[in-house]
């Protein structure tokens, strides 16, 4: 199924002739997308409309189009490969971005059809988490301390990483504690959803 046909589809065909996968790709209330090496062959609508897009204006884009910056997708782009090839499932929630800029968190899951090589084929679900989760605006450096955090690095290990000192990643551990309202870093990723940090990912993860 091609992206240009999905909004076509017609209903009462679908049922006279048993296409209910394509009826139930096409109109599912969450978001659904096929992609092959990252780059998006087929989406249904409410994947298109959840980032601003028709489907046919998402129909060989690479997914980067989705994410705050392309520094930003590449960050995050290979996470979830080795648990895919493990199990072929993942999930995280990760911040992404609508067609006008604005940045909202979305919960992703996904299935390879190639396990042996995760992200040449696979499938993948996406819903808009804003009602239940608005996004705190955070800087590029909070991003990136964030996203650190969660993969349970310590602040040293965090340091190296981004070739700061120790001292400047606490600076920027505690404005995020302040930021949320919360004392630890525990409670920091119970504000962000009510997970543990392995599943939160944010837009430099």
């Amino acid at each position: 199924m091609s992206c240009g046909k999905i909004v076509k589809i017609p209903i009462d065909d679908c049922y006279e002739e048993g296409r209910f996968a394509d009826l139930a790709f096409t109109y599912a209330p969450v978001g659904l997308v096929v992609t092959e090496n990252r780059v998006i062959r087929a989406c249904n609508i409410a994947f298109a409309q959840m980032f601003g897009y028709a489907p046919d204006d998402l129909c060989g884009e690479i997914f980067a189009i989705l994410y705050p910056s392309d520094e930003e997708f590449s960050n995050i782009r290979d996470r979830g490969v080795k648990q895919l090839r493990e199990t072929n499932r993942y999930w995280d929630e990760r911040i992404m971005a609508r067609k006008g800029g604005t940045l909202f968190w979305c919960r992703v899951r996904g299935h390879s059809f190639t396990p042996d090589a995760p992200l040449a084929r696979a499938v993948w679900s996406f819903a808009d988490l804003s009602e239940e989760r608005p996004y705190f605006a955070l800087t590029r450096r909070e991003r990136e301390i964030l996203s650190y955090l969660s993969d349970g690095l310590t602040s040293k290990e965090i340091a190296r990483k981004l070739e700061i000192s120790h001292r400047t990643v606490e600076v920027y551990r505690a404005k995020l504690l302040r930021k949320f309202g919360v004392n630890n870093t525990s409670a920091l990723f119970q504000s962000l959803g009510g997970i543990d940090g392995d599943h939160v990912v944010s837009a430099s993860g």
